[in-house]
C-alpha cells in the first residue's frame, strides 16, 4: 500500500475513534427546553433520549394545552440536542459534512 494511503487510513481510524468518544460523551450531556413559559420543561440527552419531564400542576387541568406544551418542549429539546451534537462532532470532523452524522444531516 502506498504511504499516502496508509497515512489517510490512519487519519480515518483516528477520526472514527474520536467520533466514538464524542458520541459517548454526548450520551451523558443534556439540554433543557421548556414551553408555556416554563409550564413544561424537558431534559434531553445528546443521544436524543428524554431524561426528565417537569409539568407545572396548573396545566394539568387542560389536557389539550398540556399535550401541545409537551410537543413544543420535546421538539425544542430535540432541536437543541441536535445542535449540541453537531457542534461537538464538528470539533472532530472539522465541519466536514459526513452523511449520517450529526452536522451532516441537520
Amino acid at each position: 500500500m502506498m504511504p499516502n494511503m496508509q497515512q489517510a487510513l490512519k487519519q480515518v481510524q483516528k477520526m472514527q475513534a474520536a467520533m466514538k468518544q464524542v458520541q459517548d460523551e454526548l450520551a451523558e450531556k443534556t439540554v433543557q427546553a421548556s414551553a408555556g413559559g416554563g409550564a413544561v420543561t424537558m431534559e434531553i440527552s445528546g443521544a436524543l433520549e428524554v431524561k426528565k419531564v417537569t409539568i407545572d400542576p396548573e396545566v394539568l387541568e387542560d389536557r389539550e394545552m398540556l399535550e401541545d406544551l409537551l410537543v413544543a418542549a420535546c421538539n425544542e429539546g430535540i432541536k437543541k440536542a441536535q445542535e449540541l451534537s453537531a457542534q461537538e462532532m464538528s470539533k472532530v470532523t472539522g465541519n466536514i459534512k459526513i452523511p449520517g452524522l450529526p452536522g451532516g444531516l441537520f
